[in-house]
C-alpha cells in the first residue's frame, strides 16, 4: 500500500489515537505511516470484543454453576484466550486449562494466583470472585 493510500476513515475502537501501519513512501522504500484506521477494521474489531463478552457470560454462567473457576471468566474479561493467557503469564495451556477445574483452583497457591493476577492486569484478591 503507498502511503497516500493508508486508510484515515477514523476507529472509534482507537480511541481517538492514532497506530503506526507500515506503507510505501514515495521513494519505494516501506516505512511507519500514521493511520487513524478504517471502518473495516472497526467492525471485525467490535466482532471480537463481542464474542469475548459472550465467552465471558458463559464462562460466568459456568462458573456459578460450579462447572468452572474464577480464572475462566476473567481471561475471557480481559479479551485473552488460552494461548495469550500462557504467554503472559508463562503458565503452560494445559496447566491453565487444568486450573479451570474449581477443585484444582481452589488449591493454587498464593504466588501462582498472584502470577495469574498480574497477567490479567487485576488484584489477586479478586481473581476469586466471578462477576
Amino acid at each position: 500500500m503507498n502511503a497516500a493510500d493508508v486508510p484515515q476513515e477514523g476507529n472509534s475502537t482507537c480511541a481517538g489515537h492514532c497506530k503506526a501501519v507500515y506503507a510505501r513512501g514515495a521513494d519505494g522504500r516501506l516505512r511507519l505511516v500514521q493511520s487513524h484506521g478504517w471502518a473495516v477494521e472497526e467492525t471485525v474489531t467490535l466482532q471480537a470484543v463481542h464474542a469475548f463478552d459472550e465467552l465471558a457470560s458463559d464462562a460466568l454462567r459456568r462458573v456459578r454453576d460450579g462447572q468452572s473457576s474464577p480464572l475462566e471468566y476473567h481471561m475471557y474479561r480481559a479479551r485473552m484466550d488460552v494461548a495469550l493467557l500462557s504467554q503472559a503469564s508463562g503458565i503452560w495451556q494445559w496447566r491453565i486449562r487444568r486450573h479451570f477445574r474449581p477443585a484444582v483452583f481452589a488449591r493454587l497457591s498464593p504466588a501462582l494466583r498472584a502470577q495469574y493476577a498480574k497477567a490479567l492486569g487485576i488484584p489477586a484478591s479478586q481473581l476469586s470472585v466471578a462477576g
